[in-house]
Parts: C-alpha cells; structure tokens; sequence
C-alpha cells in the first residue's frame, strides 16, 4: 500500500516556541465526543503527522488518520472535548484537515475553560476561536488571547474529519513545592527543542519525552557523518533551574550509540531561537565531554560543573548517532 504523510506547517514567530498541550505523549486525551464512526477522535491528539494509506479501508468505510464523523442528517454539529496533557496559557491551534479532502468540515471553532473533570458539566467554557472557514487537505492556523485552559472543545460544523489538532501555549506547573526535584527539560514540564543538526532517522524532540524509549526508532538519531565535526540539539527549559543530575539514555542504541557526549548551558534572556544557535558554541560546559556505551542509561551527578540557573542546553553527540532519552534533574529557580 501507498502510504502519503502530510506536509509540516511553519508556525508564525508567536507560536514557535511554545508547547503543543494537546500532545498524546504528555497525556492529552480524549474526554467525549459527538460522534467518531469513521475514525477515533483519539488519532486527531497523535504527535506524528497525519498519514493517507491507499487503499486501506476498515468495517465502516476508508480509514482515516484523524477524527471523523459520520455525515449528519439532523440539525446540529459535532464536538470533542479535549483534557490539556497539563494545563496552560493557551495562544494559538493548528486545526489540520490533511488528506480529508471531500470530507473535511466546513468551520470550526473552539472554546476553553479551566476545571476538573468531574466539574466540567458546570464549567465555564470560554471563547477561544470563533467560527472559522476551514479549506481540505491544509493546516489553518490561528492564534487567540492567552487564556489558561484545563480542557478546550472544538466544535466543527456540520460534521467531517480533523487529521490533526495542536493547541500551542505555555506550560503553567501548579502545585509545585520549591524543593522538588523535576526533569527540568521534560516535555510534560514545558521543555522544547529549540534547533538541531539533524534528525534523519529520528527526531530530538524524543529525547524528552515523558516515558522511556520504546524502541530504536523513538530516540534521537542522525545519519552517519562523513565529515568533520558532529552532531547537536539545543533544548530550551520548561523551567529555569540547577540541574544536580542528568541522566543520558542510550536504550536500544547498540551499533550506532555516539561515543561521547557533552552538555552545554547558559541562562539566556530575551533571546530568538536563531540567535541562540551561534551563541550556543560558546555556552560554557554543564557536562565535560564523557565517553558512551550501548544500549545503556549513565547517569552522571559528580560530574556536573558548577553553574547558576540554566535556561537552555546544548546536546553534543560526538560524532553522530543515537541516544533514546535525556533528563535533567533539578530544582526550580526562584522568578
């Protein structure tokens, strides 16, 4: 079977940096929905991109990688409610209609509110996007005023399928004792991947996921390097903090772990991502270069040069390679 996967989006300078809270890997899920007979709303939350398979079709029609619904012969629409992976200071959505084509909606709009699951029967949904065209096969972007959600619900008119739904803002950690010690790049905790070199076999933003590796294919790998140098990510913090320990774990690496490894760091302010990409070679070293195995998790803490808070790492993964996941241990930093 032909197999299609959806083009990637450039997110307007607002957007970039922030976290896509409707993440299945930090634990976004599905609370109900409308209708799902074609395709399982879950699918819509999924981080990779939307896929088209030629030809595959299940027991109720041609399967879709999104949600959808059944064609509507009522007045009405249809909806899911969606819980955040963490809650937030939401900013903007990309409701992405690839591969539905003649079955896409024709608007959508979204609403938000901030309450327990329990509570959402009396909750307060507010307004985050109106009633918005929506074209097939496309991402449409849209930003809105920051608002702190728990849950949004999207509501698409009259029915069809979304392939894909990001809802990108600020990580917001509640509850949170000032002596707790917390991955402070974890994507669950607001850590993001700011730039890399490559990603050819498997993109860096796995390195921070909230579970362990579940195979080769879920780390961070690059193609073989046929000329001086090596290979890199810069990881901005969720939170600024002191790290007292890291963790590198080269899981399932074991013909193609990288030999070395080192960690820079710096606290940087008011800086874009292009900016920070040049001035990471000169960040002084949180982690000296260490020597790697395979297949193996090393968890360094002696180790650590002495710093103030961090804000941004840079990875070094000397000369190229896999590693599976990364975690930095630490406090927050008071504001």
């Amino acid at each position: 079977m032909t197999v299609h996967i959806a083009k990637s989006v450039v997110l307007p300078e607002a957007l970039n940096g922030l976290t896509n809270l409707a993440d299945a890997r930090i634990g976004a899920s599905i609370v109900s929905c409308s209708d799902e007979f074609f395709a399982k709303a879950e699918r819509m939350l999924q981080a990779e991109p939307a896929q088209f398979i030629e030809g595959k079709y299940d027991d109720n029609g041609k399967w879709m990688d999104g949600w959808e619904t059944r064609r509507k012969r009522e007045a009405g629409y249809d909806w899911c409610i969606v819980r955040l992976g963490v809650a937030g200071i939401v900013s903007g959505f990309d409701v992405d209609t690839s591969f539905f084509t003649g079955n896409y909606p024709a608007s959508a709009s979204i609403e938000g509110c901030y309450a327990a699951d329990d509570q959402l029967e009396h909750a307060e949904w507010l307004p985050l996007l109106s009633n918005s065209v929506l074209s097939p096969d496309q991402h449409h972007i849209f930003q809105c005023d920051p608002q702190k959600v728990t849950h949004i619900r999207i509501n698409i008119f009259p029915d069809g399928g979304i392939a894909r739904l990001r809802i990108y803002g600020q990580v917001v950690l509640e509850k949170i004792d000032p002596d707790q010690v917390l991955d402070l790049i974890g994507l669950k905790n607001g850590g993001r991947i700011v730039a890399f070199s490559d990603a050819h076999f498997g993109h860096p933003s796995n390195l921070i996921k909230p579970d362990a590796g579940l195979n080769m294919g879920d780390g961070w790998e690059t193609k073989r390097r046929r000329a001086p140098g090596f290979d890199w990510c810069i990881i901005a913090l969720g939170q600024a903090g002191h790290v007292d320990q890291i963790e590198v774990d080269t899981a399932f690496f074991k013909g193609n772990f990288p030999a070395f490894c080192s960690i820079q760091a710096a606290y940087v302010e008011n800086a874009t991502d292009a900016q920070l990409i040049p001035q990471s070679m000169f960040w002084s070293f949180l982690l000296e270069q260490q020597p790697l195995t395979m297949d193996h998790q090393h968890t360094y803490s002696t180790e650590i040069s002495s710093h103030e808070k961090v804000n941004y790492i840079r990875v070094n993964m000397i000369p190229d390679g896999g590693i599976s996941r990364i975690r930095l241990w630490g406090k927050m930093s008071a504001q």
